[in-house]
């Protein structure tokens, strides 16, 4: 070992600090486009067919954190059904979580799961997914979820 092998390996540390903490800002950056470029148009997209069934949505941002789509029973305005989309805390990646919430009834509690975000899609392509695989998603989590709410024996 050389005399000065521990000050390259100090020099390696905090060159891998660097480059964890640039991530972290590229992955929230990239959330923020993804926000803005794929799920909101999809959001609205989806809200504005929604109003032909007689459902009100309503969509949200918060900037670097989460997404979410909200529905109402129809002709109401009760939430029925959530679907949100976050970025975990210092990602250094797009790998992203879904938390879906509803409820079988206006009057009844809302349940709630999470689960991996596009599960096949893998973090370095979430970027690249369209907005109508992004609706054909939030119609299959719906729709699965409506089916075993009206299933269940609650």
């Amino acid at each position: 070992m050389g005399k000065d092998d521990w000050k390259n390996n100090l020099r390696g540390a905090f060159d891998s600090i660097d480059i964890l903490e640039r991530c972290k800002v590229e992955t929230v950056e990239n959330f923020k486009q993804f926000s803005e470029f794929i799920a909101e148009p999809a959001f609205e997209a989806l809200a504005e067919e929604l109003k032909e069934y007689g459902i009100r949505a309503k969509y949200w941002i918060l900037k670097g954190k989460s997404v979410c789509l909200r529905f109402h029973f129809r002709r109401s305005r009760v939430d029925n059904f959530q679907y949100m989309i976050s970025l975990p805390r210092n990602s250094v990646e797009m790998k992203l979580r879904l938390q879906i919430r509803g409820r079988t009834t206006p009057k009844s509690s809302l349940k709630e799961k999470e689960l991996p975000f596009m599960e096949k899609v893998p973090p370095d392509r979430v970027m690249k997914i369209t907005k109508e695989e992004l609706i054909e998603d939030i119609i299959g989590q719906y729709k699965y979820f409506i089916l075993e709410a009206m299933a269940s024996a609650d």
